[in-house]
């Protein structure tokens, strides 16, 4: 069946033509909204402007007390105590003076009075350690060596714990050559350093130290090893 359509009817031959007009009606719509003013009201008056008092807050000022100090404490009173003695107590030290008269032919023992200088007392108990000749074992350093090896005796407690170590011992080599004051300078053990002191108590006589040719106390320090085997 063929479909019969009125050429007025039809709208397809137009739709272009409306498009355009739409686009542009709207366009012209954007446009005068953009470039539409309005001119503000003119106002007689701004109204009336209250002036409102505003307090001033006082700040008070304080100020900060001194703290004063605690009075210092009295003084501790002195009480005096007094004996009191009566008149009848004999007093046994009294100071009798015999009256004796002094004649030519009397004659008056006066011992003498013995000064010694103080300066050869003081330099007789001074320990030097660095002096202008030191002191000297018998034989010199080697014959010192070999005695210390000679007389240790090692103790068995160091031994059967296997103890062993250097132990400086510090004495004092006197005006006639004897030794003194022996002590440890560093220890090992108290069995190592007991048979340190020892050894050096039983050292013999050595060639004294001198300062400007007299013989002075000087001090001096001997390592003592022990080495198991």
């Amino acid at each position: 069946m063929e479909v019969k359509k009125s050429p007025k009817a039809d709208l397809e031959n137009k739709r272009n033509l409306f498009l355009m007009l739409g686009l542009v009606i709207a366009l012209g719509a954007i446009l005068a909204a953009f470039e539409y003013k309005t001119s503000p009201k003119k106002v007689d008056s701004l109204g009336q402007v209250e002036m409102q008092a505003v307090e001033e807050e006082i700040i008070p000022i304080t100020r900060e007390q001194e703290v004063q100090p605690p009075p210092p404490p009295p003084p501790p009173q002195v009480v005096e105590v007094l004996n009191i003695v009566d008149d009848d107590v004999e007093i046994e030290d009294e100071l009798f003076i015999e009256e004796t008269d002094v004649t030519d032919d009397m004659v008056i023992d006066v011992a003498p009075v013995i000064s010694t200088p103080k300066e050869e007392e003081e330099e007789d108990t001074q320990v030097f350690f660095i002096v202008e000749d030191m002191p000297e074992f018998p034989g010199g350093e080697l014959a010192l060596r070999q005695y210390i090896a000679n007389a240790i005796k090692y103790p068995v407690i160091a031994q059967e714990n296997g103890i062993q170590g250097r132990v400086y011992v510090t004495f004092v080599v006197n005006t006639d050559g004897s030794v003194a004051d022996a002590r440890i300078a560093r220890g090992v053990d108290p069995s190592l350093d007991k048979e340190a002191l020892r050894v050096v108590n039983t050292l013999p006589k050595w060639k004294p130290g001198k300062q400007r040719g007299k013989p002075v106390r000087v001090s001096y320090t001997v390592p003592i090893n022990f080495v198991l085997q």
